[in-house]
């Protein structure tokens, strides 16, 4: 297999949401990622080959019991073949296994220790519980999602978890890395779900401190305010994605609306917006998402239809594109970016705790006899 990342070596100490997603990441982009799942932790759903959580996808997995000391043993041995691990826990839970930044770079000085939290390792906050829903809400940015006069609405999990979380923390491993290999030293990378959603509203900070964004949701350019920024139903319940920002678009999708007649200066005039999105809903409401479709094919109206997540890989742009791929009979989205000289891969079908991890340890140097040694033991299994 090839990849931006191949010969890179990670340890993810197994948890959910956005370090997963982190190692889904690098894992496809060509990374060798051991997951050490807990040997006493269910699979969910129990023995289903694949496992269903495709963020698991591309690793090999070692069950270990992290209270047996010769599993904490095992792994901080791995470490010593490691570029890097992450974990997802809450502040000090690593520590307390005994696999704590301090315990891991003493073992390989070269070693990036990522730690994906919430709040980060500091500060008040830093040993509450949440989801992405409080964090974004902490960062600022739920409360500028949603329509004029309504309550802030969570975009799913996207932003916390996975944009501002996993994202960002498969970046902070690949910076350090590089560092690391060009000064020889490892570092901590603290990744917290707050901090990264905050680093995605740059651009509203940027609107706002230019005066040109008002805290007051539904009523800006990109939050649905404006009537040329929008979603629309159509007349068979489907919707239509609008967002024909510079003039030159707006000005082609007035006419294929059948307004070119209009006087277009006033696009951004915000005492119309409201008018005119009444105007919009009404036209769209004549025909259907098909229809629609039709209409704007080809144009440069920055028009799309809304698909669902199973229409979605069905689409002639996405298919072409292969957006979508299906690993082992289940459809899933496809690595990305795309790497043109060394392209990523899904190397394998997410694992079950264990799953091919025999083989894993003795790629990274332990011997068949010391990895039968540890089964005896206990310590995996």
């Amino acid at each position: 297999m090839s990849g931006p990342l191949e010969g890179v070596r990670i340890i993810e100490l197994a948890g959910l949401g956005p370090a997963p997603f982190a190692g889904m990441m690098l894992s496809d982009a060509g990374a060798d990622i051991i997951r050490i799942d807990r040997s006493n932790r269910a699979t969910y759903p129990p023995h289903q080959d694949p496992h269903v959580d495709l963020m698991n996808r591309g690793r090999r997995s070692v069950a270990v019991d992290l209270k047996h000391p010769d599993g904490v043993a095992l792994v901080l041995q791995l470490v010593e073949a490691a570029d890097g691990l992450m974990e997802g826990f809450r502040p000090g839970v690593a520590e307390r296994l005994g696999l704590g930044p301090e315990e891991c770079l003493a073992r390989n000085r070269k070693l990036v220790y990522g730690r994906m939290t919430g709040y980060g390792q500091d500060g008040p906050m830093a040993m509450a519980a949440g989801h992405d829903i409080d964090y974004i809400a902490l960062s600022g940015a739920l409360d500028a999602i949603g329509r004029a006069g309504d309550r802030p609405v969570p975009p799913l999990n996207l932003v916390g978890d996975f944009g501002g979380g996993g994202m960002l923390l498969a970046y902070g491993m690949v910076a350090a890395i590089l560092s690391a290999r060009t000064t020889g030293k490892g570092q901590v990378v603290d990744a917290a779900m707050v901090d990264g959603a905050a680093s995605l509203m740059t651009m509203t900070y940027t609107l706002r401190s230019a005066g040109i964004w008002e805290d007051a949701r539904g009523t800006n350019l990109l939050d649905t305010g404006a009537h040329f920024y929008e979603v629309y139903e159509t007349s068979d319940g489907g919707y239509m994605g609008v967002g024909a920002i510079e003039p030159q678009f707006y000005a082609e999708l007035m006419r294929l609306l059948g307004l070119g007649d209009e006087d277009l200066s006033t696009q951004n005039d915000r005492t119309m917006w409201p008018a005119m999105k009444e105007r919009f809903v009404a036209i769209f409401a004549t025909r259907t998402r098909a229809e629609w479709e039709a209409v704007f094919a080809g144009s440069d109206a920055c028009v799309a239809p809304v698909l669902s997540a199973g229409e979605a890989p069905e689409h002639p742009h996405n298919k072409a594109r292969g957006t979508f791929t299906e690993v082992a009979g289940v459809v899933q989205p496809a690595p990305s970016p795309r790497f043109l000289s060394t392209p990523g891969a899904i190397r394998r079908p997410p694992p079950n705790p264990g799953q091919y991890g025999d083989e894993a340890m003795v790629d990274w140097g332990l011997s068949t006899d010391q990895v039968l040694a540890l089964r005896d033991a206990g310590a995996i299994t």
